[in-house]
């Protein structure tokens, strides 16, 4: 499996591949994401990936990605573990997320259901809610 200690700050490029891989939004990511994106796994070549976009009080979890040969490895809530603590670090009391593909594995660690009208205008108004992810997404929600 390689290693699997949870690091700050990939590189945009290596993070930008590896979410490309699993076909998750790339448009909107720039530099200044990525002081709130951890990686597992090489620098060049990461394993997985979580990141976190904090609007104050709430955040959009984002990109959670583990490459598919190490899935079920535990690595997938680490890096929800390790970002929701880094979240909690800013004062954040509210992470929310939108997926097609795991819902499950989500409300595994803690997420709920939540209703897009009702979601906070902050969240709203980042460019993977108003216009990247599918309407078809599920939108769920943690209270930290």
């Amino acid at each position: 499996m390689g290693d699997t200690s949870i690091r700050p700050h990939p590189a945009l490029e290596a993070a930008t591949a590896l979410l490309q891989s699993a076909a998750l939004p790339v448009a909107d990511l720039t530099d200044t994401h990525m002081p709130d994106f951890f990686y597992c796994g090489s620098a060049q070549a990461p394993i997985g990936l979580v990141g976190i976009e904090l609007h104050g009080a709430s955040a959009l979890l984002r990109s959670l990605v583990v490459a598919p040969a190490n899935r079920s490895s535990g690595i997938g809530a680490a890096l929800v573990e390790r970002v929701e603590a880094h979240a909690r670090g800013h004062g954040v009391r509210a992470i929310y997320l939108l997926t097609t593909t795991a819902e499950a594995f989500f409300k595994r660690h803690g997420y709920e259901p939540a209703d897009r009208q009702r979601a906070p205008a902050e969240i709203k108004a980042t460019r993977e809610f108003a216009d990247l992810c599918p309407a078809s997404s599920a939108f769920l929600f943690k209270r930290l």
